[in-house]
């Protein structure tokens, strides 16, 4: 079976003068339009290539890599708006169509939305949505406290940012816990922090508890040296200059600096701390 909205590895069947149809063994073909057949290739090859339907709603194949797969999440462009919705730019030449009842607010053009791709079951079509929560549940969790996990942020809210987890939940990472600057669409690593009663997620976007003391001591001892020794910063500093140099939280910084310590590799003055040696 070719799949639509995803990568396919598929053999060449035979050479047309329209494009190569590739084949997946199932009795099923798709044309390689001339414009993305390789400059080398034998019948028999196998080619890896993202399938999906052209201007005339035929499937078709292209070696051009979208910016989002089918049951995924990305930040994606308006292109144009018209009577049949919002169009995405996705890095293919014909548009990610999001129609109107798709859309959360009223899309415009030149704007950027995290969008949901998904195969409609009625059309065979590649669709957006923006109306992404119908696409997560938290009602069944597949990770736990401490798991590793990708995210994708969606929104700013009073408390801080939601974020999709694994492309399949939902959750939060609170504002007094961000000491880098993120903004939404972004796609980065996450710690699950806190599972709560009502299986809502707390995330961190640091290690926890023990695992962040030698990354931040290392960062710390890092910017100690690229300052030729000596941070005016210490265990009494304003926790805003500690978050503006060093991207961190006082108790995470005061933690680092203790572990350099330990290891005599800095002295704690009134003025700042210096690298020992320096």
């Amino acid at each position: 079976m070719i799949a639509l909205g995803t990568y396919n590895t598929l053999e060449i069947l035979r050479d047309t003068s329209v494009g190569l149809f590739l084949g997946d063994g199932e009795g099923n073909d798709i044309l390689l339009p001339n414009k993305y057949v390789p400059e080398h290739y034998e019948i028999g090859d196998s080619l890896t290539v993202f399938c999906y339907l052209d201007h005339s709603e035929r499937p078709v194949a292209t070696n051009l890599e979208p910016e989002i797969l089918v049951n995924e999440f990305q930040l994606l462009k308006v292109v144009e708006v018209n009577e049949f919705g919002a169009f995405m730019d996705w890095g293919l030449e014909k548009h990610l169509l999001v129609p109107f009842r798709e859309q959360r607010d009223k899309m415009k053009e030149g704007h950027w939305y995290v969008i949901y791709c998904y195969l409609d079951q009625q059309s065979n079509r590649l669709v957006g949505s923006n109306k992404i929560d119908r696409f997560l549940s938290n009602e069944t969790l597949s990770v736990k406290e401490e798991d590793v996990v990708d995210l994708v942020i969606t929104r700013k809210t009073d408390l801080g940012y939601e974020a999709i987890i694994n492309n399949r939940h939902k959750g939060l990472i609170y504002d007094n816990e961000i000491f880098k600057t993120i903004s939404i669409g972004d796609n980065t690593k996450g710690v699950i922090k806190k599972i709560r009663p009502d299986n809502k997620i707390d995330i961190s976007l640091q290690p926890l508890g023990e695992k962040i003391l030698e990354p931040a001591a290392n960062k710390i001892y890092e910017q100690l040296l690229a300052h030729g020794g000596f941070l005016g910063l210490h265990d009494k500093s304003d926790s805003g200059l500690i978050k503006d140099e060093l991207q961190m939280s006082k108790k995470v910084f005061k933690k680092g600096i203790g572990t350099l310590y330990k290891a005599r590799k800095i002295e704690i003055k009134e003025d700042g701390i210096y690298a020992i040696g320096s």
